[in-house]
């Protein structure tokens, strides 16, 4: 939900379809940032034997803005080229795979990576070798070791491309099924008995492209900075991924193959803009633009559907929300420009005037010694929405804020539902979804290992 399956067209075309984007000081480096975005939703582990992988003909792109402009200033390409050993066999791998370089391996991806700065394009690394998904005890005896050989070396950087379990956590079917939170659910209009939250993503795996960067390497002066209440010290963080601009089938290759100039299909900046912010009519459009346009759907966030939805959905919860007509600034400053100075005692991650949908990262924050899975709205400073790491719980951060739990930090005559600053899917972090350490994401989900969900049919 954080950004699968968002737009209807764009369900149509997984391999490039940005799924979550994580941006945070690094925990074990404190002088790194570590830049995550992640591809291709709903990954079921036993997926073969075409197993997934990234795509050829996409450039997937980390995108860093930091001098307020709501464009790229900077821009990690990573490109992929997959390799197919013995084309005999049907099989994604002929034996164990006990490394990376193993010929067993019968698909193997390698990948680029190109910094573009101020319109200049520098490859910094080539031919790296992905490690293959989870197949099985039998064909990948030692994950582990495989997903250590993935992680890369690039002067101070570090960068991992591959398969990893999806971390994020949202009750899918209780969502979407008329706005449902099951914990809640005798509220509902349409009453049920409360229930704990089932996560929908538990036994799913996502590709991942993990990027590990100096703080220097990414502020708009060079440098590492110390205070947190300079504007230098924040940056504007999203992913895309582009393809060119048609796309013909090539009968001696058996392939699709790209031509022209690259457009942008995806993008993702804070978590569930798109899914539940923008309305369904506008979102590929959403997907197609850049960040610096998004004042076109400012509207959509100083008025959110979800913000009217909640009080008819629970009868008599939200009188308080339902009953505030003004523009919510609240969510102009979380989504949109950042937060002021000012609003949270110690704390900025103001961008500035342009209306863009970025995460927005202040590196002056460290990273915190008890991180709260509710950042800021738990007293953690270093968690979303200054940036977000993995485990923050953005579901419930962000169903509270809409229900109005921010507003009185711009609007202090508002008096918050007493029901917005509790509200949860009933969902948490999936057990060995994070490590601490690079790539952060866990190893993924095994296909022998996974079992299939069970069905039910009302």
């Amino acid at each position: 939900m954080s950004s699968h399956r968002e737009a209807p067209e764009m369900a149509k075309d997984p391999v490039a379809d940005s799924t979550d984007v994580y941006a945070f000081v690094s925990p074990d480096r404190p002088s790194t940032v570590t830049l995550i975005a992640n591809y291709i939703p709903f990954q079921a582990p036993d997926g073969g034997p075409n197993f997934y992988e990234f795509g050829d003909d996409v450039a997937y792109d980390i995108n860093i803005s930091n001098k307020g402009k709501g464009q790229a200033d900077l821009t990690y390409r990573f490109r992929f080229h997959t390799k197919v050993r013995d084309p005999k066999t049907f099989l994604y791998n002929t034996g164990p795979i006990t490394g990376i370089h193993d010929t067993t391996w019968n698909r193997p991806q390698f990948y680029s990576v190109t910094r573009i700065r101020n319109g200049r394009a520098k490859t910094l690394a080539s031919h790296l070798p992905c490690p293959p998904v989870n197949v099985g005890p039998r064909s990948t005896p030692d994950y582990p070791h495989l997903a250590d050989q993935g992680v890369h070396k690039i002067g101070r950087r570090r960068v991992f491309a591959g398969q990893r379990v999806d971390a994020f956590h949202v009750d899918l079917g209780s969502v979407f099924d008329l706005g449902t939170l099951r914990p809640f659910q005798h509220l509902h209009l349409i009453p049920m008995a409360d229930a704990p939250g089932r996560n929908s993503l538990q036994a799913f795996n996502v590709h991942s492209i993990a990027l590990q960067v100096p703080i220097s390497e990414i502020t708009r002066a060079g440098t590492v900075p110390t205070n947190p209440a300079k504007p230098g010290a924040v940056v504007g963080v999203w992913a895309s991924a582009s393809r060119r601009k048609s796309r013909m089938f090539d009968k001696s290759e058996g392939r699709y193959v790209g031509h022209g100039p690259w457009e942008q299909v995806s993008r993702l900046g804070n978590p569930l803009f798109n899914e539940v912010i923008t309305p369904m009519a506008h979102k590929d459009v959403w997907n197609a633009r850049h960040p610096r346009g998004d004042a076109m759907f400012a509207k959509y966030v100083d008025h959110p559907e979800l913000a009217r939805l909640l009080p008819v959905l629970y009868p008599g919860v939200f009188p308080h929300l339902a009953a505030y007509h003004k523009a919510r600034a609240d969510l102009q400053a979380i989504l949109l420009t950042g937060i002021p100075s000012g609003v949270v005692p110690g704390f900025q991650n103001y961008t500035g005037t342009v209306e863009s949908d970025m995460l927005r990262l202040n590196v002056a924050v460290p990273p915190s010694s008890s991180p709260d899975s509710m950042g800021l709205l738990g007293g953690d400073a270093a968690g979303f929405p200054n940036g977000r790491r993995i485990g923050d719980d953005v579901v419930a951060i962000e169903l509270r804020a809409v229900a109005g739990v921010t507003i009185p930090l711009v609007d202090p005559s508002f008096t918050p539902d007493g029901a917005a600053g509790v509200l949860t899917d009933g969902t948490s972090e999936v057990a060995g979804g994070s490590t601490g350490t690079f790539p952060y994401l866990g190893n993924p989900n095994g296909g022998f290992q996974t079992e299939p969900g069970t069905s039910a049919v009302s």
